[in-house]
């Protein structure tokens, strides 16, 4: 015990910018490990990441700028941007609405059932998308049991923008709530008990209380939730029916185009789509570098 204190008492008495000796380093390898394994982990980056991205942006650009734009104002291609951004704009806010109930319910409150709800919100994460895409048609398409009752009413699910939104909600509404639980229970009630105990009603409370303390997971949670609505392919591709300038989103135009053998225009689109996540990126870097503290404690699991 004597020595433990000795060492601490060492260790306590360095000046600030006295850099830590070998024994109070998190490792104890030589620097060429370190360097190895850095350069291990660039070069796998590299490989895997940046020149795939390279590659497609050079593809889209290879029969030039005319060619590269002619993908976009195309009807068959603008259609598809246009159907992405309204199916992401509905589904994205949808998953917003349901992640933060989701996180309070389970983080707040204490219910039978509670662990098997935690469960369902993680089953997007290990069904295939393709399968969940089928799951609508059963459901919806035309030897469904509700299929009369969807006719009577005019209302077309399977091969329409609606299931196209169903099936982009469903592969996307885990990434919010799953952000937002742990924090919330890591936060726990006793901010939301003293502003209650102080007259707040449950509103100014939601409001002054509790999203301040979790507008940063919220938003990590829905830049990784829209990223994933713009790029959905396999839910999305079962129930769209793939019909040209009226059901085929950007992932399903390129495959279009792709088998078409339009390179060019198929790159094109891709490279728009790489974009978008590299805005996601770059917003997301961003939020890491200014508030890295906030977001540190947000994402503690």
């Amino acid at each position: 015990m004597a020595r433990f204190e000795q060492d601490v008492a060492v260790y306590d008495s360095r000046r600030p910018d006295e850099p830590p000796d070998a024994h109070s380093r998190p490792t104890s390898e030589p620097a060429w490990v370190k360097w190895t394994l850095i350069g291990i982990a660039v070069l796998f980056l590299a490989a895997l990441l940046l020149l795939p991205l390279l590659t497609v942006f050079t593809q889209a650009l290879s029969k030039g700028i005319g060619t590269f734009l002619a993908a976009f104002t195309d009807p068959a291609g603008a259609a598809a941007i246009r159907l992405t951004l309204l199916v992401t704009a509905i589904a994205v806010p949808l998953n917003l609405v349901f992640g933060v109930c989701a996180a309070w319910a389970i983080a707040k409150y204490e219910f039978w059932g509670k662990s098997f709800l935690t469960t369902l919100i993680d089953i997007p994460f290990s069904v295939s998308p393709v399968i969940s895409g089928m799951i609508y048609v059963i459901l919806f398409g035309a030897n469904s049991v509700l299929y009369p009752y969807l006719h009577d009413a005019h209302l077309q699910i399977v091969f329409a923008v609606p299931g196209i939104v169903l099936a982009t909600i469903f592969v996307t509404f885990p990434f919010v709530a799953r952000e937002l639980i742990p924090l919330m229970q890591d936060q726990g009630t006793a901010e939301e008990e003293a502003a209650l105990s102080l007259g707040a009603n449950g509103w100014q409370t939601f409001w002054r209380v509790t999203l301040p303390n979790i507008r940063w997971g919220l938003l990590y949670g829905v830049l990784l939730c829209n990223a994933r609505a713009m790029g959905e392919f396999g839910a999305v591709s079962v129930i769209s029916g793939h019909i040209r300038g009226k059901t085929n989103t950007m992932p399903l135009h390129i495959e279009l185009l792709f088998d078409s053998y339009n390179f060019a225009g198929a790159f094109a689109m891709a490279s728009l789509l790489a974009l978008l996540a590299l805005v996601t990126l770059v917003a997301k870097t961003l939020l890491e570098l200014r508030y890295g503290d906030e977001l540190a404690a947000t994402r503690r699991h």
